[in-house]
């Protein structure tokens, strides 16, 4: 039975990290589709506003408490959170039973080069991993249709998504008819396994602070902050509007 909590409508899973992996091998066992996301503060307040996001995160076989914005708002609720499970932590550890298995990977996203990159930094570090295919997320219609074809033909059991959320989302669910087993959308994580984007120290994202060494390194995320307020004043609405 699956356990989920809703942030302002939009279910996310409590499940821990090794839970979220055995039903990811699942998925795989059953066949596809699957589609795994990981709901940020600014992906649910877009999908308050758009009914075809919310659709599709509604449709999400797994929805990952990634963020710490995340959990933080679902202590708000009556199904508080307990920790965080991180996409890019969950595909790299995933990844790493994948080699064991013999099961096949597909990275598709980031700028050119890295998908190729983070392929020959996974196949080093897991010996035995296949990874059969990685392209590159600037594509056109005319490429998508190869991207969908090379699919098709290759058939993997994971295909990991590093593009923007939105985006993903969009695709994923407009090629559900390739009947992967396992989508997911991880945003970054395939910049993270290219190494050309530095997580912040084990300290900061144990702190829950992951996000601030984010901006600084990154300072023109500063624009999608702006979301954050008014998320968490929805959020906290929410939870004194449910009080009798």
């Amino acid at each position: 039975m699956r356990n989920t909590t809703k942030i302002l409508g939009v279910p996310i899973d409590i499940i821990s990290h090794g839970d979220a992996l055995d039903k990811l091998e699942q998925f795989m066992r059953e066949g596809g589709p699957h589609l795994m996301v990981t709901p940020n503060p600014e992906i649910i307040m877009i999908a308050r506003k758009d009914a075809h996001i919310k659709e599709i995160l509604y449709s999400a076989a797994l929805s990952l408490p990634d963020g710490v914005g995340v959990l933080l708002a679902s202590r708000l609720t009556d199904q508080p959170i307990p920790s965080r499970v991180t996409g890019c932590d969950l595909m790299n550890d995933l990844l790493g039973r994948m080699a064991k298995s013999g099961r096949t990977a597909y990275f598709l996203g980031g700028r050119p080069g890295v998908a190729e990159k983070a392929k020959a930094n996974m196949e080093s570090r897991f010996p035995g991993l296949k990874i059969i295919g990685a392209r590159h997320g600037y594509f056109t219609p005319d490429d998508d249709k190869l991207i969908s074809e090379d699919l098709t033909e290759k058939k993997p059991d994971l295909l990991i998504l590093g593009l923007s959320m939105g985006l993903a989302l969009n695709w994923a669910y407009a090629h559900r008819y390739l009947n992967i087993p396992v989508t997911a959308c991880v945003g970054g994580t395939l910049d993270i396994f290219a190494g050309t984007v530095i997580r912040a120290p084990a300290v900061m994202r144990k702190m829950g602070l992951e996000w601030l060494y984010r901006l600084a390194s990154q300072p023109s995320r500063a624009g999608r902050m702006l979301r954050l307020p008014a998320f968490a004043a929805l959020v906290v609405r929410e939870r004194f509007a449910r009080r009798p």
